[in-house]
């Protein structure tokens, strides 16, 4: 009974709920917060430009706006667009928001930790995707079990 209790504390002491320590160093940590502080001015850029796009469309649509050059399809067609930019904005802001959760996990020393297995994310992933809370490993099961 008591190698079963010692065998459960064991595995309690490595749930993956359990905030661990990053197995990178700190010049490791300085790097990847470097990338992702990158990463993030690209996506503020991104979404000031898109911003820009929309108001210099509408801007256009004011200026060109008669009876007789307007059509029905072209009022789609600017709909379509505007909807399109849009979900791009949305998409850099979700970015933003991951790649700050990214760099919170580096300040509390937990970043490269997978939140499922709870090993640690192979420094490439990690390059490729400085955002990352999961481990390939852990993606693909994912992705076996239905999940995105």
């Amino acid at each position: 009974m008591e190698n079963a209790k010692q065998s459960l504390v064991h595995l309690l002491a490595l749930s993956p709920r359990q905030k661990r320590r990053t197995p990178y160093n700190d010049k490791d940590l300085e790097h990847f917060r470097e990338l992702i502080l990158a990463k993030r001015d690209e996506a503020v850029e991104e979404i000031k430009h898109l911003k820009a796009q929309l108001e210099n469309n509408d801007r256009d649509h004011l200026d060109a706006d008669s009876a007789y050059s307007y059509h029905p399809a072209d009022s789609a067609t600017d709909a379509m667009e505007r909807e399109s930019t849009y979900l791009m904005i949305d998409r850099q802001q979700k970015l933003i928001g991951y790649l700050d959760r990214a760099l919170e996990r580096i300040a509390n020393k937990t970043y490269g930790i997978c939140r499922v297995t709870g090993y640690a994310i192979d420094r490439e992933r990690l390059e490729a995707i400085p955002h990352t809370e999961i481990s390939v490993e852990a993606k693909i099961r994912e992705q076996q079990r239905g999940g995105r």
